[in-house]
This record gives structure tokens, sequence and C-alpha cells, in this order.
């Protein structure tokens, strides 16, 4: 009978700590998915209508934005993985992985802005880069307002959402499968491909959406680094939002890019019950 009490006790405290959970999600999720749900039915006159996703779907140049946001940020993400996943591997080999993590977290905290503004001094005809080319006798280059500008700078600010997971992952990774397969005769090389990769695809899954669904709505970078001449879907919805005022259209815009951002998760979500199931 008291067990049966506490039991019941238990379970409605339970309950009374989920709410401010649910109360975070309705107000901050779901609130704001109905706003742009009831905004993209709108025209600038306020009328109910259509217009706004049949245009969307129609008209081949928010396509060609919606493709171009797709290739730049496989392309970010294709580049941070190829640099995280060997750097991510060499550093839980040290003996002070925890100061490295530690450095890794600390320019995550400096706000995107000052980063793009330190690179645009860095990266401008008079900066850094193009001072050591002078001395070397090339002469300064344009990189500033450039799409290898974008990509350089993006990757940067995204390196660290990719190695921090991956590093966790290949931490977790029992050192004694690692041992069996050294033991078995297989090489450094062979390991990695056929144990330590197998095991921490878990944290390359989480790096490629930390990474992927960011990139897919880049606008500070498009406009600060890129010059404008990189276009993406967040540099669509910040013009239609705050430059023409057409709310609908950059409502729209918004909600395509939630569908899209659950689709590249339901995407990288998929084969993850298998690959436990076969480890």
């Amino acid at each position: 009978m008291e067990r049966n009490r506490f039991n019941k006790f238990f379970d409605q405290s339970d309950s009374i700590l989920t709410i401010p959970y649910f109360l975070w999600l309705a107000f901050f999720v779901l609130a704001p998915l109905a706003l742009l749900a009831y905004q993209s039915v709108q025209g600038i006159d306020g009328r109910w209508t259509l217009e706004n996703i049949i245009r969307y779907f129609s008209s081949t140049s928010y396509l060609k934005m919606t493709l171009q946001s797709f290739v730049y940020a496989t392309m970010i993400t294709l580049i941070t993985l190829t640099l995280a996943y060997p750097a991510a591997y060499l550093l839980t080999q040290t003996q002070h992985k925890e100061l490295w993590r530690m450095l890794l977290i600390l320019p995550t905290w400096i706000n995107i802005l000052l980063k793009a503004y330190a690179f645009i001094g860095i990266l401008s005809q008079s900066g850094a880069v193009n001072n050591f080319l002078e001395w070397l006798g090339i002469g300064p280059k344009q990189i500033l307002f450039t799409n290898f500008s974008f990509l350089l700078v993006a990757t940067y600010i995204e390196l660290p959402f990719m190695i921090l997971p991956i590093m966790n992952a290949i931490d977790e990774i029992d050192s004694s499968f690692v041992q069996a397969s050294h033991d078995l005769g297989a090489n450094s090389w062979e390991t990695t491909k056929e144990i330590i990769f197998p095991l921490s695809l878990k944290g390359v899954r989480t790096g490629v959406q930390a990474v992927f669904i960011p990139s897919l709505s880049l606008f500070m970078l498009t406009r600060l680094i890129g010059g404008n001449r990189v276009i993406t879907l967040g540099t669509a919805i910040e013009q239609h939002f705050l430059v023409t005022q057409n709310w609908g259209m950059g409502s729209t815009i918004g909600l395509v890019l939630v569908l899209l951002m659950f689709l590249v998760m339901r995407l990288t979500n998929k084969g993850k019950g298998k690959s436990k199931g076969g480890f």
C-alpha cells in the first residue's frame, strides 16, 4: 500500500516537472511555427491567399536559391567533416584532450558578428593575408566578397560543432575493441576503417546536423563576407522581412526552410537503430 502511494507521488512529481518543458515547447517552438503558417497564407494587402506558396514553387529564382542553399550547405558540411574527423581522432589520442576540448569550445562563445568583422580585416585589400601576399611578391588579390571567402569563414565558424560530437563519440568507444582488432592482426588504418569509424557514426551524424542545418539559413556571412554574391534562403528571408516588408513570402520561405531541416534530420537519423543493433 505504501509503495503504491510512493509510486503515485513520484508519477505526479514527474508530470509536474514536465510542465515547464511543454510550456517552452508551446511558446517558443509551436507558436512561432503557427505564426509562420498564418503569415504565409496572407498577402501584402492582408487578404488570405495561396499566392505566396504558388509563387515559391513556380518561381525558378526561388527554386534556384533553394538548390544553391543546399549546395553551399553540403560543401560547408563536407569540408568541415574532412577537417574535423582526423582532428577529432588525433585530439582523442592526446594526453590533454580535455584542454583541447575546452579550447574548441571557447571560440563558440564569441559572437558570430565579431568573427565576421575580424575576417573582414584579415581578408580585405589591406588585411594581413594580402600584406603577406604582397611581401611574397605575388601582390594583393580580391579575397573578400568571393565564394572562397564565404566558404572559408563559414567552415571556420562551423568546425567546432563538427569536431566536438565526433570527439565525444570516439571517446565512448570501448578500448577493448581496438585492442582486439590489433590482436587479430589489423593495422591502424584497418582498425580505424572497420572499428573506430563505424562506432563513431553517431557523432558524425550529430556533427552533420549541427553544421548542415545552420548552413542552410546563413545570411549574415553572405552579406558581410560574400558581399551578397552568395544568396541563400536565409538571405531571402531577411530581405522579405526587413527590406520588401513582404512578410507572407518571408514566412513561406521560413516554413520551407523548417521542412528542409526536418528532412535533413530524418535522413541523417535514418539507419541509426540498425547501427546500434549491429554492434
